[in-house]
């Protein structure tokens, strides 16, 4: 594997994550998705998202752009998806498939450069996301964890991402959505080798209990073995429903001394079928969770936003109360 140079990007250098989060909770932006869907760009497709990279890549931009008018401060590229066996499954070259990766850091890296530019007293990060080799499969099981990580192509789907956002100077990762501890060591351990001195939170896909992975793993486990790890900067869960939050922050404060992450869906479920989200009400809806968020911040949440169906509404919502704080 090749290694790339450890000098952030110099629009980058003045903070890293782990600094913007010593200083107080970081908020995270919000579904990219459900953005896309509300412009018109449908999504109910394997690509998902991803496939805005080649055929609306101004939404992408435009979607980067409203979190940060919303209050996000870390931004993740669009790159949850978009990995080259998926994109060669279109008919793309691994050459052109790198270059859709490619281009996913380098809408984010803009749409942060023109809000830096504005708004110069306001840093902002990019992450690059790296999702799990499940939601390559596009059927559902980044929720269950039901594949082996012993596939021919599970380091085909994940290698040239993580080559590609590397070598358009991204220095900080969102490992998420993970449903195996396995597949996150994983990810993890080729991260330290490829980008030395890279830092990446690790966010996992967590039961209704709040106590296991999708995959049955003790979530005290994952949060133990995250804690041993330099390169994992927070840790905690993503695109689970709001009240698994507050299930999972105990156990996950109980086995890490580490800021930890908090981004839950807006409350629906998931159809692989259909490659849509049956939208939740009532109390499971996210903002009615918001009244929570003192809560988990005080349970050590340090980075803290929205995953899918969430809007820049919501985002705007977190960033009031943080400011509040």
């Amino acid at each position: 594997m090749r290694t790339f140079p450890t000098a952030p990007d110099s629009s980058q250098h003045q903070v890293d994550l782990s600094e913007l989060m010593a200083r107080g909770p970081v908020v995270l932006d919000g579904a990219m998705g459900t953005e896309l869907d509300a412009r018109g760009v449908g999504t109910a497709n394997p690509l998902w998202s991803a496939l805005a990279l080649t055929e609306a890549p101004e939404a992408v931009t435009a979607v980067h752009t409203d979190y940060l008018f919303a209050g996000a401060r870390v931004i993740c590229t669009n790159s949850y998806q978009a990995t080259a066996p998926a994109l060669m499954r279109t008919g793309l070259t691994e050459a052109d498939s790198r270059a859709v990766i490619a281009t996913s850091a380098r809408l984010a890296l803009d749409a942060r450069d023109l809000h830096v530019k504005a708004h110069p007293q306001e840093p902002v990060l990019v992450a690059g996301s790296l999702g799990p080799y499940g939601a390559y499969l596009a059927d559902g099981a980044e929720y269950t964890g039901a594949y082996t990580t012993d596939a021919p192509d599970f380091e085909a789907v994940h290698l040239p991402r993580l080559e590609t956002l590397s070598e358009e100077g991204i220095r900080l990762f969102a490992i998420e959505t993970q449903p195996r501890l396995d597949e996150a060591r994983w990810l993890v351990e080729r991260l330290q080798r490829a980008v030395p001195g890279a830092e990446c939170w690790v966010s996992f896909q967590v039961g209704s209990d709040g106590e296991h992975l999708a995959d049955g793993t003790p979530l005290a486990e994952a949060a133990a073995w995250a804690d041993t790890e330099d390169a994992v900067i927070a840790v905690g869960l993503n695109c689970v429903a709001p009240s698994v939050v507050s299930l999972a922050l105990p156990v996950l404060s109980a086995a890490t001394h580490k800021p930890l992450v908090a981004y839950p869906n807006a409350g629906g479920t998931y159809d692989p079928d259909s490659r849509t989200w049956r939208p939740a009400g009532g109390p499971e809806r996210f903002t009615r969770y918001t009244a929570s968020a003192p809560e988990w911040l005080d349970a050590g949440v340090r980075l803290i936003g929205g995953c899918c169906r969430t809007t820049p509404v919501d985002t705007a919502v977190l960033h009031d109360l943080v400011a509040r704080r």
